[in-house]
C-alpha cells in the first residue's frame, strides 16, 4: 500500500544474498536479461552507477526496432543496499521531459539467507501514480522482480 497517493510500492523476497541481487542489477548484460517482462527484449544503453550517471534502456517486441524505455539519471547509489534513479533528469543532471516522471528507490535488505527487494516509486501527483498503476505497475514490476529472482538463481 502506498505511503502517499503519489507513490506505488512493491516488494518480494529473493532467495539470494544482497550481493548476488546487486550483481544482477549492476551488470548491464545481467540487467538486460530480467529488467523488462518477457517476451519483450531489453537492451541496456547506459548503466553508470554513480550519482549523476546515466540509466538508459530500450525495449522491443519481436523483430521490431528498439524503442525508448527508461532514460534517467542515478541520484544515489549504495552498493548492495540501495539505488535511486529518476526519469526527470538524464545523465549529468540534465533536465528531461519524460513520458512518465518518476523517482524509484530500490532497496536490497538482507533477510535471513536472502534479500527483501523493494521498490518505492514516487510520482509528481496522484494522477500520474494512478496512470502508472493502470498501465500495470504491479504486474509489470512484479514480473520483473520474479524474473530477477529466477535469474539470480542461475547466477548462484
Amino acid at each position: 500500500m502506498p505511503i502517499k497517493e503519489s507513490e506505488l510500492t512493491i516488494a518480494r523476497f529473493i532467495n539470494a544474498p544482497p550481493a548476488l541481487v546487486w550483481k544482477a542489477w549492476s551488470t548491464p548484460e545481467h540487467l538486460a536479461k530480467w529488467w523488462i517482462p518477457a517476451p519483450i527484449e531489453c537492451k541496456v544503453i547506459k548503466l553508470d552507477l554513480r550519482p549523476g550517471g546515466g540509466f538508459e534502456t530500450r525495449m522491443r517486441e519481436g523483430d521490431g526496432e528498439f524503442q525508448p524505455h527508461v532514460d534517467g539519471c542515478f541520484l544515489d547509489i549504495v552498493p548492495e543496499a540501495r539505488l535511486i534513479f529518476t526519469t526527470v533528469l538524464t545523465e549529468g543532471w540534465q533536465p528531461a521531459e519524460p513520458w512518465l516522471a518518476l523517482t524509484a528507490i530500490i532497496t536490497f535488505t538482507p533477510e535471513g539467507s536472502g534479500t527483501r527487494y523493494a521498490a518505492r516509486v514516487l510520482h509528481k501527483n496522484a494522477a500520474d501514480s494512478q496512470k502508472h498503476d493502470n498501465m500495470g505497475f504491479q504486474d509489470g514490476w512484479g514480473t520483473g522482480i520474479d524474473q530477477l529472482a529466477a535469474f539470480v538463481g542461475r547466477l548462484a
